[in-house]
């Protein structure tokens, strides 16, 4: 299970229809315990498949329209980052312009078991369903209950 809140879902959101029709990506910081994981911060990264593709030589035909991919220095980044702030990265967020929240096999290739992929549908610039998913020990993509958490009004 993942613990996000609803600013972090409109950050996603947000996020996702502003880049409409290229696939937006980012990374959710948070802390992992044996029940769930609690996101912390939701992180929004710039979109570099364009220029990282050279890395992936197998699909040079795509682009930020269906492929993502975040800069090996942002993660770097981030991860010391996340350290020093005593949180992990505990999952990436990426869009799928007129597609269901369902992971590709592009995203079963790329993923990594420890992570939660939050995939957020989006059509014709309008944000629509949000699913989680993690890699079971198969290497298959299986579904992640989201646990929304409602934020203390503070009014």
């Amino acid at each position: 299970m993942i613990q996000l809140n609803t600013n972090h879902i409109q950050t996603i959101k947000n996020h996702a229809e502003k880049t409409y029709p290229n696939e937006c990506c980012g990374l959710i910081l948070g802390h992992i315990n044996s029940e769930y994981k609690t996101v912390v911060e939701v992180i929004t990264t710039e979109n570099v498949w364009n220029t990282e593709k050279g890395n992936f030589t197998e699909d040079q035909e795509h682009s930020t329209s269906s492929r993502y991919a975040i800069s090996p220095q942002v993660m770097l980044q981030m991860q010391k980052e996340a350290r020093n702030r005593n949180l992990n990265i505990i999952g990436i967020y990426h869009s799928h312009p007129d597609n269901p929240a369902i992971p590709s096999e592009w995203d079963k290739i790329y993923a990594w078991p420890e992570y939660s992929y939050v995939i957020l549908s989006v059509r014709n610039t309008e944000a629509g369903e949000l699913q989680s998913w993690t890699l079971d020990d198969n290497h298959q993509f299986q579904a992640e209950t989201i646990e929304l958490i409602k934020l203390a009004n503070l009014s």
